[in-house]
């Protein structure tokens, strides 16, 4: 399986989709996922989009198959940005196009930020302006497991529209998790304010949502990006669930295919 080396002591896994003409140079396209998931996050996305270009898939320091962080391991936006200028220097073969979801995207804002030589576009999905409530998940995790937590707060993640069997599905991916990961993860995550950095990104940002007419949580994230992000678009995605990435793949996908043809002609 392929993994990067990012220091003597830790490796990252990823995959590389591309179903691209062999006789063509795509565009790269990087995918980061947000807590607590995996590259499998992704799995629907990969038909719309590797066809089109060379996408790379990782999990992300802490999850899926990069393994776990100790519990007193310190995450920083340093550190997370690091990690993927790693990735694209390593195997993304310079500039490219990045899309998060959830606080994956907060990496993929720090990054433009940080490096806006890398960052031809990004499109962020679902992802939290100011710091997310984590009331009471440590404590369920602690006491009854990764698994339950996930099957505990798929309802509002998910909606009404997920059938049984895929909330099993993601329950499995999101709970195969480490605890620990999940509390070194929240003491970063629950800090996090990215008000100040989303007028400096100065590349186009596509911002996927769920219908903000949904939740108060919602309204206040759409707004803020609206006020705040100089060159952005918008795609509202319908539905009573937080977490598009999963709800609607299909949808999500092809405007940020769409997006990405698009924009990055520009570039």
């Amino acid at each position: 399986m392929p993994y990067l080396e990012l220091s003597r002591d830790y490796r990252m896994f990823y995959k590389i989709d591309d179903f691209t003409d062999p006789w063509t140079r795509p565009e790269t396209v990087l995918l980061v996922h947000g807590f607590p998931e995996s590259t499998e996050a992704w799995r629907a996305w990969i038909p719309h989009l590797a066809r089109h270009f060379r996408c790379i898939r990782i999990d992300r320091r802490g999850f899926g198959q990069s393994g776990p962080v100790p519990k007193d391991f310190i995450y920083t936006d340093e550190l997370f940005v690091d990690d993927l200028v790693r990735v694209i220097e390593g195997i993304g073969g310079g500039s490219l196009h990045v899309i998060g979801g959830k606080s994956g995207g907060v990496d993929v804002v720090k990054l433009a930020v940080a490096r806006p030589d890398l960052t031809k576009t990004i499109t962020i999905i679902s992802t939290p302006v100011e710091p997310t409530d984590m009331r009471g998940w440590l404590e369920h995790i602690d006491e009854h497991g990764m698994r339950s937590w996930a099957r505990a707060t798929m309802p509002p993640r998910m909606g009404s529209r997920m059938p049984p069997e895929g909330i099993d599905w993601w329950v499995e991916l999101m709970g195969s998790n480490a605890a620990s990961s999940a509390h070194a993860y929240a003491r970063w995550v629950s800090k996090l304010d990215m008000r100040s950095d989303l007028p400096r990104i100065k590349c186009p940002v596509l911002v996927i949502s769920p219908d903000s007419s949904a939740t108060r949580r919602n309204r206040e994230h759409s707004e803020a990006y609206r006020k705040l992000i100089p060159d952005s678009e918008f795609v509202v995605i319908p539905g009573d669930g937080y977490h598009p990435v999963a709800t609607d793949p299909d949808v999500c996908a092809v405007a940020a295919r769409d997006f990405i043809t698009r924009r990055g002609r520009k570039m």
